[in-house]
């Protein structure tokens, strides 16, 4: 049986699941790849080297990649990769990457996009994320698991973004933004943990406790940030059921850029 509109273009060479339905007007190119039970609404462009997953809902109006916006792409086979059970909303544009970037903008699984939102090439987004409307990545944005955006949140090229992190409305990213951090404003600073999150995500009074202590480590003290680092590396000790959530931390912070820093 049939699933594809009949006003659907579909090039003959791209690779569609059986199960896979496409909405009136919407055109596929010859290099996309879509897996079985992923719905993709009317008047979509999915172009490019593209796969997407199984079990995505694509709503109506997006465009999926699409070239980079960067003067110095010459046509190289840049790739898209949506993983599986993501909610595309309306109006959203995910570029392929750039081959200057690692050449694949990826987006793993499990994720709530809303409407408007912009990952440019060589973008990587992890798991269970949700990005509010408008949220507007730059390119070589690298998002973890578990983030919130905000919406109208606007991300600078080549900044990382921590697991539990979240924005507030209209935050302005210049800096990176460590794991759990809360932050707000344009440039955004950091106001708090995430700890409402973490507690409907399971997270035990301990390691909510642990995250607490990283917080005044990095924001209440007032200490450098490799000084920062030694007061967390400690807490492992004190909070072994943390020592992960300490780990994921430490290994982010060593990542920091000196010129670009993280949120204060």
């Amino acid at each position: 049986m049939s699933h594809i509109h009949p006003t659907a273009l579909v090039d003959p060479a791209a690779e569609l699941d059986a199960s896979v339905t496409v909405g009136p007007y919407t055109v596929i190119g010859p290099h996309v790849k879509v897996g079985a039970g992923t719905t993709i609404g009317a008047h979509c462009v999915i172009e490019g080297h593209t796969t997407i997953g199984r079990d995505n809902r694509i709503f109506q109006f997006n465009s999926l990649g699409a070239i980079p916006q960067d003067k110095k792409y010459a046509g190289e086979p840049c790739e898209l990769v949506i993983g599986d059970r993501n909610t595309i909303r309306e109006f959203c544009t995910f570029n392929i990457g750039s081959p200057t970037g690692g050449a694949v903008t990826r987006i793993g699984n499990d994720n709530w996009i809303m409407a408007y939102v912009h990952l440019a090439h060589d973008c990587l987004v992890g798991n269970h994320t949700i990005f509010a409307n408008n949220s507007q990545l730059a390119g070589h944005v690298v998002v973890d698991d578990w983030v919130i955006l905000g919406g109208f949140t606007v991300v600078h090229q080549f900044v990382r973004i921590g697991a539990h992190a979240m924005t507030a409305m209209c935050s302005l990213l210049f800096a990176d933004l460590p794991p759990f951090v809360m932050c707000q404003g344009q440039p955004a600073a950091a106001r708090s943990m995430n700890f409402e999150g973490l507690r409907r995500r399971g997270f035990s009074p301990e390691r909510i406790a642990a995250v607490k202590a990283m917080h005044k480590a990095l924001y209440r003290d007032d200490l450098r940030l490799e000084q920062s680092m030694d007061r967390i590396r400690g807490l492992a000790d004190k909070t072994p059921d943390a020592a992960p959530d300490v780990a994921m931390m430490l290994d982010f912070l060593r990542q920091v850029s000196p010129q670009r820093g993280i949120v204060r």
